[in-house]
């Protein structure tokens, strides 16, 4: 049987997401209830959704809704830096971090395809 601890996507998105809550606790806390609670929940769905498609036989929809959520947190970070949440530095971090899992769900999505 398979653990998360073999996939190294699972890895990526462990410490991004490691990343990502620290990064929010840092945000205004008048965000806490709208942007960065939003971001913390979509990233914490996405640690889910991704335990769950390791252990399951239909990986297919639950790669799509994760790639879904990836998009819905790229728009999200963009309009955090635009308001100042964070740093040009931070923006660029996480920018490419969610480009290079994007690019590891897409390689696991075509595998996952009939």
């Amino acid at each position: 049987m398979a653990k998360v601890s073999d996939y190294p996507v699972f890895d990526h998105w462990y410490k991004t997401c490691d990343w990502i809550l620290q990064t929010c606790e840092r945000m205004p806390r008048h965000t806490r209830f709208t942007l960065s609670g939003r971001i913390t929940n979509l990233s914490l769905e996405i640690v889910s959704l991704l335990t769950e498609t390791i252990y399951s036989a239909q990986r297919l929809p639950l790669l799509q809704r994760i790639n879904l959520l990836l998009e819905q947190l790229r728009l999200l970070f963009r309009l955090s830096k635009d308001r100042n949440y964070m740093s040009i530095r931070q923006y660029e971090y996480i920018s490419g971090a969610l480009f290079t899992f994007g690019g590891m769900i897409g390689g696991w999505m075509k595998m996952s395809k009939p």
